[in-house]
């Protein structure tokens, strides 16, 4: 097997912070995001993703449409998901939009699926969280059916059957690469393997090194299934500055302040600053620093998880858009190259 290193970003467009520290609109977030992936394409970032999220904080409700807008301005960078949360979608309607943004892009979409680990959308589209599991797995086995192009014939209990429905526009060059993120469950892993999706390992906190033995069973999977090996990806949050105490100085509150709020309903511990200098360390999830900090740490992971894919979650509620520009321009010029240079 011989994949291509892909070093990426996500974003979970979380609502940035002006040079008062005031919060900026929801709007001026979003056309801030556009700069930031046109950015991302011009210092040479091989992947820009979009995670779905529908609050105050995080208002990425239609990921697609931007990831659209800098398509048109781009000509090299691809773009997706960072996740979408096909539990609360319909999977047709899903494929469509980026089938669309395939189109628009010539061939550079990607979509990354999830079950979410935040359950917004489930209350909003009218969801039930007592069918979680069910809802994801049928819609997953539609979704693969999708990508193999042609009309489609499946029959679920969780949306209308379809018999051999054409559904458009049509792929122009074949699948476009769709992978399954997991977040600690063995079977999501077994899932992506038996469906055929890559696998990106969403790796937010301890030790990455823990992931190893989900990398190694994808891979049993894959040959079980007698399926032909698929990339693996690693995605995690981290911020990118000048210096290692610049980074830290400028990311530990607003990561302190929006951990210690999403606690309350996802069952986070409350970072202490002992608990972020260990994260942002050897043996941490976080990536914060200076260059050549991160970029030895992702070739680290890399090694160890056996996996040619990172996406660097850059940003975190309360930051500046001037600082997450930095943070950019610094990754594509200078962590990535890096990394490629310790990988060869």
């Amino acid at each position: 097997m011989n994949e291509r290193l892909t070093l990426g970003l996500d974003t979970f467009g979380d609502v940035t912070h002006d040079g008062d520290d005031r919060p900026v609109s929801h709007a001026q977030t979003i056309r801030d995001l556009v700069e930031q992936g046109v950015l991302a394409d011009e210092t040479g970032v091989d992947f820009f993703g979009i995670g779905e999220h529908h609050t105050d904080d995080f208002p990425l409700s239609a990921g697609d449409v931007v990831l659209a807008a800098i398509a048109a301005r781009t000509g090299r960078i691809r773009l997706g998901s960072a996740v979408t949360v096909l539990s609360s979608d319909d999977p047709v309607r899903v494929f469509q939009r980026y089938s669309t943004l395939n189109a628009l892009s010539g061939n550079r979409a990607e979509v990354i699926l999830g079950r979410g680990s935040s359950i917004d959308s489930f209350p909003l589209f009218g969801y039930e969280l007592s069918d979680y599991e069910q809802l994801f797995e049928e819609k997953v086995e539609l979704f693969a059916e999708l990508l193999k192009g042609g009309p489609v014939t499946w029959r679920g209990e969780t949306r209308a059957a379809l018999h051999e429905q054409d559904v458009v526009p049509h792929l122009e060059h074949g699948p476009f690469p769709a992978w399954i993120g997991v977040g600690g469950s063995p079977q999501s892993v077994v899932r992506a393997a038996r469906y055929g999706y890559s696998l990106m390992l969403a790796i937010i906190g301890g030790s990455p090194a823990r992931f190893a033995p989900f990398s190694q069973l994808y891979r049993h999977a894959l040959e079980q299934l007698e399926q032909p090996q698929r990339p693996i990806g690693v995605h995690s949050p981290g911020h990118v500055a000048v210096t290692d105490e610049q980074a830290a100085e400028e990311f530990w509150p607003r990561y302190r302040d929006v951990i210690t709020k999403v606690s309350r309903t996802r069952g986070f511990a409350i970072p202490t600053e002992a608990s972020f200098r260990h994260e942002i360390g050897p043996h941490g999830a976080l990536y914060v620093g200076a260059p050549e900090t991160v970029a030895q740490k992702i070739a680290a992971n890399l090694r160890k998880l056996d996996a040619t894919r990172f996406d660097l979650k850059y940003g975190m509620g309360g930051l500046s858009h001037k600082a997450l520009m930095t943070n950019i321009e610094l990754y594509g010029t200078q962590v990535i190259p890096r990394v490629r240079e310790l990988l060869s």
